[in-house]
């Protein structure tokens, strides 16, 4: 299965008064793409929160839904995501891990994917932020394994 996501939008952030990264901290974000799997061509729309359970250190949830093609697929992952407390510099390198739930409509099967994220987070304001990195993706749909990387660019405005 070949996944290429074309376009990604997550956006819509709320923060917290310490800053982007700090304890407390919320965001919510958006994605809009293309995929193409089993033959076809998939429009993506989804769904994510963040939340800084400590400082630097972010606890997710996202949902995305891939429309227009058969099989029907939805995916819901969980992703962890640590920024290095950097002193003095708005540059924030990150690391993070994730665990996704592929649902597939019969009679394929629902499937794991596992995964790792690195880059680095740009502070463009008191309540902003970019993010430009690479993500690496590990799964077993049962009848093979199979292993992809994509770059990943975010941003965040508190409003």
């Amino acid at each position: 299965m070949k996944k290429i996501i074309l376009l990604l939008l997550a956006s819509s952030s709320i923060y917290a008064e310490g800053g982007v990264f700090s304890v407390g901290s919320k965001n919510v974000g958006f994605t809009v793409g293309t995929d193409n799997s089993f033959g076809n061509n998939y429009t993506v729309l989804g769904a994510n929160v963040n939340y800084f359970i400590i400082d630097n250190l972010s606890l997710g949830a996202s949902y995305q839904a891939f429309l227009g093609g058969t099989p029907d697929i939805n995916q819901v992952t969980v992703p962890v995501t640590y920024h290095l407390p950097l002193e003095n510099t708005t540059y924030k390198p990150y690391l993070g891990a994730f665990y996704n739930r592929t649902f597939m409509e019969k009679p394929y099967n629902d499937y794991d994917i596992y995964g790792g994220r690195a880059g680095l987070s740009v502070q463009t304001s008191q309540n902003s932020f970019m993010s430009f990195g690479w993500v690496q993706e590990f799964s077993n749909t049962g009848e093979d394994n199979e292993n992809r990387g994509y770059p990943e660019f975010t941003g965040g405005f508190s409003f």
